[in-house]
C-alpha cells in the first residue's frame, strides 16, 4: 500500500468520525431542548376511574403485590397512594 493510498484512508476515517461526532453533538442538543412532560400520578380512585371495569379493591392488591410500582406520601399506613398512570395504563396493556 502506498504513502498516498494510507492517506487517503486516513482522511476517509476523518470524514466519517468527524460527521459521527457533528450527529452525536446534534442528538445530544435536541434531547437538552426537549421538554420534560410532568409524570402524571393518580390515587387509587383515580386508577379506578381510568380503566373501565378496574376496583379500588384491585388496584390496592396490585400495590400489596408490587406488581406496579407506587409511592406513598404521608407517614406510614395513612399516606397516600400514587400511582404513575402510565405505569398502570403499561400494566394493562394500554387499555384506557
Amino acid at each position: 500500500m502506498t504513502r498516498n493510498e494510507k492517506q487517503e484512508i486516513i482522511t476517509q476515517i476523518a470524514t466519517l468520525l468527524a460527521r459521527l461526532i457533528d450527529t452525536e453533538e446534534t442528538t445530544a442538543k435536541a434531547v437538552e431542548n426537549a421538554p420534560e412532560k410532568p409524570i402524571e400520578m393518580l390515587t387509587i380512585k383515580e386508577c379506578a376511574a381510568a380503566i373501565r371495569g378496574l376496583s379500588e379493591h384491585t388496584v390496592r392488591q396490585l400495590v400489596a403485590q408490587d406488581k406496579i410500582p407506587y409511592i406513598r406520601t404521608g407517614q406510614g399506613k395513612n399516606g397516600k397512594i400514587l400511582i404513575a398512570k402510565s405505569a398502570l395504563l403499561a400494566y394493562f396493556g394500554g387499555v384506557g
